[in-house]
């Protein structure tokens, strides 16, 4: 076998090697770029795809987004997932500190994501809804395993809207502090957003 055939074999992917390999590369882009300075020729250049073959994973730029989306944020969920026996308190601080550098990292495609959502697209709109009931349910999971909290949330049927509304107020402040209409540290973001919770839900 030739060098250039040994090169070719080690570059076929699989269908779903190649989809993650499409999507990190479109995690990438839209984290250093807005949306619309974002172009699918320029995707399959970094991936080394023809337009088409991105086309047929997914079929309009906007599916592409989506799906970078859902992706990212199975990634957050992943990363800022309950460590047993912690208690929520200590969770919570170092889970804003993961999620606000990871904002920060993908600001571009933070604000997009939730114009985006603003605007009505239905497929992002889809998107950001699960994503928003994902974070919800992990957040309500870990503080019902909570010897602190847990009696709060069985005792409280307003916990679970709280949780909600504190999603939408942290999704708020980031976005001000990402405008630099706060001129607030991370850490300032990061106490603020865990104080909005506690004030709410602690014991």
């Amino acid at each position: 076998m030739s060098a250039n055939q040994g090169e070719r074999t080690r570059r076929r992917l699989s269908t779903e090697e190649r989809r993650e390999q499409l999507l990190a590369v479109g995690a990438r882009l839209f984290s250093e770029s807005p949306y619309d300075e974002v172009w699918i020729e320029q995707v399959a250049e970094i991936a080394g795809v023809s337009r088409g073959l991105l086309y047929h994973y997914f079929p309009t730029k906007r599916d592409f987004f989506a799906a970078v989306v859902d992706r990212e944020s199975a990634r957050m969920l992943r990363m800022t997932a309950a460590v047993p026996g912690v208690p929520v308190r200590e969770q919570l601080t170092a889970n804003l500190d993961t999620y606000l550098a990871y904002v920060e990292e993908h600001a571009h495609g933070f604000r997009a994501f939730h114009r985006a959502e603003a605007s009505g697209d239905r497929a992002v709109r889809k998107v950001y809804r699960r994503a928003i009931a994902a974070q919800e349910r992990q957040i309500l999971a870990a503080m019902a395993e909570d010897p602190e909290f847990g009696p709060v949330c069985r005792a409280r049927p307003d916990v679970p809207l709280a949780v909600r509304g504190w999603l939408a107020f942290t999704t708020a402040v980031c976005l001000e502090w990402l405008r630099g209409s706060a001129e607030l540290t991370r850490d300032q973001v990061r106490d603020l957003c865990a104080r909005a919770l506690l004030g709410v839900i602690a014991p």
